[in-house]
């Protein structure tokens, strides 16, 4: 019986195996597959270098309103992920970058009804490839209006619905493309977009334009003009009630005019009369 290091044992004994010389474990042989197929993800999604626009179709009087706005469809963008479906992600300006691309839609995290508190950015306007046709179809009207559903602004049954938007922004917007629940392309954040703002009546001036000094001049001209009317029947009214606008007069003048007539007939008959 000898030592081995702090250890003993008797002739007959197999020898010690080294640390190295250990089997592997069953489950390590697994995780490589799993490994490899986690390691596109860790190269993050494809940055394309476009981002949403608001349109500038000139068929299109109003492209931003108090509560929708207005963007040109994202055609040729998404082109190379034919499987694809193509999300609107929506968001408060300030809170458009710490947007976290593996949230899902459709859930309680994304859903417009909790839009802006607690929910900083929501996803809606989902549509697959063929919805953005590359090129577009001449002669269409190719925009999306954000904004625009009002039947589901409540609804939580509806958590991807394309809801009014609350209140003037500014938003930021952007189109994420998901294979599964996976996002797999994005674009660039679009440029700070601010909604039209509705004007209290208090604040309406009436005289700081051009248009409100001459509606105020025409009224005035016209109170001037109707005054001096009724003023002036007022005065025919006054006057024709006294004698000098009677007609009495004038009646007994033609009747003592045909009574001369008469004695002028017996005047030229007399002469006749000798004949």
């Amino acid at each position: 019986m000898w030592a081995v290091g702090d250890h003993r044992r008797v002739p007959g004994d197999a020898e010690p195996r080294q640390p190295h010389s250990r089997p592997r474990h069953q489950g390590a042989r697994t995780m490589l597959p799993l490994l490899l197929l986690l390691l596109p993800a860790a190269h993050g999604i494809d940055q394309l270098t476009s981002k949403p626009t608001l349109t500038q179709d000139p068929l299109l009087e109003v492209v931003t309103t108090a509560s929708t706005f207005v963007l040109d469809q994202p055609h040729c963008i998404f082109k190379n992920y034919t499987n694809a479906v193509i999300w609107l992600v929506v968001a408060l300006d300030k809170d458009a970058f710490t947007f976290n691309n593996s949230m899902e839609p459709g859930t309680p995290e994304t859903a417009f009804q909790n839009f802006p508190d607690p929910v900083h950015a929501y996803m809606t306007l989902n549509a697959t490839l063929g919805s953005y046709p590359c090129p577009k179809s001449p002669g269409n009207i190719t925009v999306l209006r954000v904004g625009s559903e009002t039947s589901c602004a409540r609804d939580e049954m509806r958590p991807t619905c394309n809801g009014p938007l609350p209140g003037p922004g500014p938003y930021r917007v952007k189109f994420l493309a998901l294979e599964g629940s996976v996002p797999v392309a994005q674009t660039g954040w679009s440029e700070p977009i601010t909604l039209r703002t509705a004007k209290s009546p208090s604040s309406i001036s009436t005289t700081g334009s051009g248009h409100s000094a001459g509606m105020i001049a025409i009224t005035t001209i016209l109170s001037i003009l109707f005054a001096i009317l009724l003023a002036g029947l007022v005065a025919m009214l006054i006057f024709c009630g006294s004698d000098s606008c009677g007609g009495s007069s004038t009646f007994s003048k033609q009747e003592s005019v045909t009574v001369r007539r008469y004695n002028t007939h017996h005047v030229y008959d007399q002469p006749a009369a000798r004949l």
